[in-house]
């Protein structure tokens, strides 16, 4: 198994935690693809919409008797062939949503943080105890934390196991800085950021539940 240095939030060492092979040893980029486009599509709006035959303005009357003229027939002014008339088959609201197995959302998770840990990116720190919610000084810290890959700090996720008003209030007016949950984490946000930076007991919840989601193998089933 791997391991991966646990520091404090000054940057030096003060322990070390153990990576699970069934999570940190592998990368499956088409699950990871799969779940980026599902997580996009879920965040859509889909407030387009287009006006259609009842919805634009005009009257309904019949512009010229049907016969006789000698002209094309036609119903209405409101009719799409019309300038001004309405769109047929345009876009309306609607939801992009769709389901996403649970097994591929967990596993594609598994991947995500597989590849922050093999780009070097990823950052364990003990605990983000913060004295005083000073964003300035947070600022400094998160440089300070940059891994050899990371030349500068210009986006940074930051993963919590709970409630933690100093550093919501440090971490909220920096650019490019995200503050969730360790349940709320999705591989959307990992590979979103240039740094992953999670608190050990968020971590270690986390990877004993893809741990315990994990596929099992043929030998350990047998």
């Amino acid at each position: 198994m791997a391991s991966i240095d646990v520091v404090n939030l000054s940057g030096k060492k003060v322990g070390s935690m153990t990576l699970a092979d069934e999570v940190f040893g592998a990368v499956n980029e088409d699950l990871l693809w799969e779940a980026v486009r599902h997580f996009r599509a879920a965040a859509r709006a889909g407030t387009h919409a287009t006006k259609n035959k009842k919805l634009v303005s005009g009257a309904g009357k019949k512009l010229w008797k049907q016969k006789g003229t000698g002209r094309a027939r036609v119903g209405s002014i409101r009719s799409p062939l019309w300038r001004h008339g309405g769109t047929v088959h345009g876009p309306q609201p609607r939801s992009y949503d769709y389901d996403f197995p649970r097994k591929k959302l967990l596993g594609a998770l598994r991947s995500a943080l597989a590849a922050k840990y093999a780009d070097g990116k990823l950052v364990v720190v003990a605990a983000f105890d913060l004295k005083d919610a000073k964003t300035k000084e947070f600022r400094k810290t998160l440089e300070g934390l940059k891994t050899d890959n990371v030349k500068a700090v210009s986006t940074a996720l930051l993963v919590e196991g709970g409630a933690n008003s100093n550093l919501e209030l440090s971490s909220r007016n920096l650019k490019g800085v995200e503050l969730i949950q360790g349940s709320h984490v999705h591989p959307w946000h990992l590979l979103r950021y240039d740094l992953a930076v999670f608190a050990q007991p968020a971590l270690e919840k986390l990877q004993a539940t893809l741990v315990d989601s994990a596929p099992k193998r043929a030998a350990e089933v047998a």
